[in-house]
């Protein structure tokens, strides 16, 4: 009809299936290529993988032939490891018996040398750190501990049979052995307790002395406390060194077999000869024939039992006191 209008919609595309993109889906696609990763992400990735697979191959060359060796020890020992093993004296030539006498020596040694060393390295390493001014007679002091730390152990024993055997007259006893050994390990303490001490921040004594605090008492009360952990690390290295130690003793005051009251752990006097537990190992080992092959390893398990034991304590000690450290 003439007035009517044709209302009749023509589609200008035949296929009727197209349907313009989505700007959705244009988003995604967006995103997608945005953080697909790149050549340089992925070599840095794959060097990243490299360098941690290779840092693990280290720490198990080291762990696994450690484990290996305490496993291969405790086997070969097992057939005498007893309480009467730790308890009695060597018999029979030291072809049988136990080794309590090396092990109390081993423990005197240790405990006198300690006792020596520790004060005496910590006060010394407070004094280079917190009050020695930074002049030569102080750089060449701390270049004197670096070097001493260095020294063979032979050298420290030839030091201590001068030293105190002869000039001291103390003979060849504990207390020469003892004096030798704390001598021999104060450069370590030494050098650990000045690290812990550094590792302070300087603000804390700062703080102190702003508030009227004189400096031994902001070390007393501030830096001691907050660096006790790492002078115990030191400590722990000194009782390892101590105890493993043949040379020094050897010729200040280890003896090839001394009898003691077993159990008595009193049974050594300071200016005693005593028998240790590294020496002892040596001579069965190398001078005494026909050691049942059990003993040897059975006392290195116990001097690697004994000074692990006592770096366990050390440890523990460490770690309650750097938990209550407030920075």
């Amino acid at each position: 009809m003439s007035g009517q209008k044709d209302t009749t919609i023509i589609n200008s595309n035949p296929d009727s299936s197209f349907r313009e993109p989505d700007s959705s889906e244009n988003g995604a696609s967006r995103n997608a290529k945005l953080f697909t990763e790149k050549p340089l992400a992925r070599r840095k990735r794959i060097a990243e993988n490299v360098a941690k697979g290779l840092f693990l191959l280290m720490t198990l060359l080291i762990v696994i032939p450690l484990v290996l060796i305490v496993f291969y020890l405790f086997y070969k020992a097992f057939p005498v490891l007893s309480i009467d093993f730790l308890f009695t004296n060597p018999a029979r030539g030291m072809r049988a018996g136990g080794i309590w006498a090396a092990l109390l020596g081993t423990i005197y040694l240790v405990v006198i040398s300690l006792l020596v060393s520790a004060p005496i390295g910590v006060l010394a390493a407070v004094y280079l750190n917190e009050y020695a001014r930074d002049n030569w007679l102080t750089r060449i002091i701390n270049l004197a501990v670096v070097n001493l730390a260095g020294v063979p152990s032979i050298v420290h024993a030839l030091f201590g049979v001068g030293a105190f055997v002869l000039f001291a007259r103390m003979g060849r006893s504990i207390l020469a052995a003892s004096l030798t050994l704390a001598i021999m390990t104060l450069p370590v303490i030494i050098a650990a307790t000045k690290e812990a001490l550094g590792a302070v921040p300087m603000a804390f004594r700062e703080a102190c002395w702003n508030v009227g605090a004189t400096r031994w008492q902001t070390i007393r009360r501030i830096v001691l406390p907050n660096s006790i952990s790492g002078i115990l690390t030191g400590i722990i290295l000194q009782v390892s060194r101590a105890a493993g130690e043949t040379a020094p003793i050897m010729f200040t005051g280890a003896v090839f077999y001394k009898a003691i009251s077993e159990g008595d752990i009193f049974a050594y006097g300071l200016f005693d000869q005593c028998m240790a537990l590294s020496m002892h190992l040596f001579t069965i080992s190398t001078q005494v024939p026909n050691v049942p092959d059990a003993i040897p390893y059975a006392t290195a398990v116990v001097l690697l039992g004994t000074v692990l034991l006592v770096n366990m304590l050390a440890i523990v000690l460490r770690v309650y006191l750097r938990s209550r450290k407030k920075w």
